[in-house]
């Protein structure tokens, strides 16, 4: 993920170490797997990566998103900040969509989304081996943002910029 980063940014390693506080070589052995991230140095750098909608084919899928009739929402895959929202989803919110965008709706996660999250690495997500997860849902005891027991798709989506959104979709 950080080299695709790089390179769709025509950003050398020397430059993205300077930019996370790190060696060069320190970038160099996270591209090549030699050395993993560690927590802090992920926290970071983590807004690098976070996603946003910057270009007319990422407004675009926002419009596909909001404007949508079934219950979906686009997420940043990293952090879990809300992008875009349908109206059906967002009519099961009893907060007004506007205080919800641009913040994590990680906090209501139920026990499956949970589980299911920590099974992505596992499972080839961030590898792009697997485009699309289902799996069964619980309920949380939100009421700001309900989940209620249900099918969910996760369809992992790459943006203009390299940064990836995760499509949720209730079936």
């Amino acid at each position: 993920m950080l080299r695709r980063w790089r390179m769709l940014r025509r950003i050398k390693q020397e430059h993205a170490a300077q930019l996370f506080g790190v060696s060069q070589s320190t970038v160099s052995r996270w591209e090549s797997g030699i050395q993993s991230v560690s927590r802090d140095e992920l926290v970071r750098i983590e807004g690098f990566f976070a996603a946003r909608l910057d270009s007319a084919a990422d407004y675009a899928l926002e419009r596909l998103v909001s404007h949508s009739t079934q219950p979906v929402h686009l997420v940043c895959d990293l952090t879990h900040r809300l992008l875009a929202c349908s109206s059906p989803r967002a009519a099961e919110f009893a907060s007004p969509l506007p205080e919800l965008m641009g913040r994590s709706l990680w906090p209501f996660a139920t026990a499956e989304i949970v589980a299911r999250e920590q099974s992505l690495r596992d499972a080839g997500w961030h590898d792009h081996a697997t485009p699309s997860i289902e799996f069964d849902t619980g309920c949380n005891t939100s009421a700001q943002v309900p989940i209620r027991m249900s099918r969910c798709r996760w369809t992992r989506l790459t943006l203009s910029d390299g940064t990836v959104a995760r499509l949720v979709e209730t079936l």
